[in-house]
C-alpha cells in the first residue's frame, strides 16, 4: 500500500526540482530550451493528475467507512492507531493535493515562457518592417 505514496512522493519532488529550473535566472537560450525540454515531458506527465484524484477519493472513502475510537472502550493503544491513521491520511491528503498544484504551476509558468517568446517574435517582426 506504500508504494503508491513513495511514488507520489518522488514525482512531487522531481516536479518541485523542475519547477525551481524554470524559475531560476538563466540565459535565454538555456531557459528556451528547458522549457521545450519540459514541454515535451508535461504532456505524458498529466496522468499524476488523476491518480493523485483517485488518491484523494479513496482517502475520502476510507475516512468516510473509518472505526472511530472514541469510547472508553477504546485502549490507549487503539486510540494512538487511529490517531496515527487519521495523521498519515493528513499527510497524504497534502502530498495529492501538491502534486496536482505543482504540476499545474510547471504548466503555466511553461506557457508564460511560451507566451512571452511568442510576444518577442511579433515584437522583433513590427521592428523589423
Amino acid at each position: 500500500m506504500a508504494l503508491q505514496w513513495l511514488i507520489l512522493t518522488y514525482v512531487v519532488a522531481a516536479e518541485l526540482v523542475v519547477a525551481l529550473l524554470l524559475t531560476l535566472p538563466s540565459p535565454k537560450l538555456v531557459k528556451s530550451r528547458i522549457v521545450s525540454l519540459v514541454s515535451l515531458i508535461l504532456q505524458p506527465a498529466i496522468g499524476i493528475v488523476p491518480f493523485a484524484a483517485f488518491q484523494l477519493l479513496d482517502i475520502y472513502w476510507k475516512s468516510e467507512h473509518r472505526l472511530m475510537c472514541t469510547s472508553d472502550v477504546c485502549t490507549a493503544a487503539e486510540r494512538d492507531r487511529s490517531e496515527k491513521s487519521i495523521y498519515k491520511s493528513q499527510r497524504n491528503i497534502i502530498l495529492c493535493t501538491s502534486a496536482c498544484l505543482i504540476y499545474w504551476f510547471v504548466y503555466r509558468i511553461c506557457k508564460y515562457h511560451k507566451d512571452v517568446q511568442k510576444l518577442e517574435e511579433v515584437e522583433k517582426r513590427y521592428k523589423d518592417q
